[in-house]
């Protein structure tokens, strides 16, 4: 991975327990910076902790369900009273549903996709830029997917919360511009996780079908996820902002 200095600064991470936001906490942490990790799954979390601790990292657990907007403002309370300051966040936090025909599919799975993917997104964002408005500065990557630039039959639910984490993004960073405040997307492809790998094993994926849609012949890993969210949060990508990047092996050039 390539080095930047992040040193003297905050990094949030939400969904951090394991795969990508696990990989992007460890990395923020290895580039210096003070990262507060947060999961709903507290075994997780702290297991996921104590292996940064290990390596000598300064880092933060704050149990937190980013389909509550109390929990959310807890946790940028708890980083802001840790630390003083947040610089960078990744609101990675997201979930799965079943493939279902749209004509099918009951409410509850909507609303329990779109609780977490979009409005955890929209909560940690708000919460997240009240800090970075006072403080004058900061940068924010939202995590949607390829499934926030193209459709996908029997996930309509999931899409839908993906493409809206993109006109979140693109909004904010509109407006948020002007205050030095910089808010892009990463949209990873399929990318070797836990939950790709409970998909797979629950048949909701098929892995060759997976790989052969993909230029690169491969799946994603979670530290190729994790560079493109340090690039975007660094001062290398200092003019960047209301960006939605795909990081999918070239699955969306096709």
């Amino acid at each position: 991975m390539i080095s930047y200095d992040y040193t003297g600064q905050v990094a949030l991470v939400t969904g951090a327990a394991k795969g990508v936001g696990f990989a992007a906490a460890a990395a923020f942490a290895t580039q210096g910076a003070a990262v507060v990790l947060a999961d709903r799954d507290a075994d997780a979390l702290d297991h996921a902790v104590d292996s940064l601790r290990a390596d000598g990292h300064t880092v933060l657990a704050v149990t937190c369900d980013v389909a509550d907007e109390e929990s959310v403002a807890a946790l940028v309370r708890s980083t802001v009273d840790e630390y003083g300051r947040l610089d960078a966040a990744f609101n990675n936090a997201g979930i799965q549903v079943p493939r279902i025909d749209v004509a099918d599919e009951p409410a509850e799975n909507f609303d329990r996709v779109a609780s977490v993917n979009l409005r955890g997104v929209w909560a940690c964002m708000k919460h997240e830029l009240r800090q970075m408005r006072a403080q004058g500065g900061g940068a924010i990557v939202n995590c949607s997917s390829l499934g926030g630039l193209v459709g996908n039959p029997g996930l309509a639910s999931y899409h839908a919360t993906k493409h809206g984490v993109i006109g979140l993004t693109s909004s904010a960073a509109l407006e948020y511009a002007p205050r030095g405040v910089r808010i892009n997307a990463v949209c990873p492809g399929t990318i070797d996780t836990p939950m790709v790998a409970d998909m797979l094993e629950k048949g909701a994926l098929e892995d060759g079908a997976m790989t052969a849609a993909i230029p690169m012949d491969r799946l994603g890993r979670p530290d190729e996820i994790a560079a493109a969210v340090l690039w975007l949060c660094s001062s290398a990508a200092s003019y960047v902002t209301g960006v939605a990047l795909p990081v999918d092996g070239g699955y969306v050039a096709r």
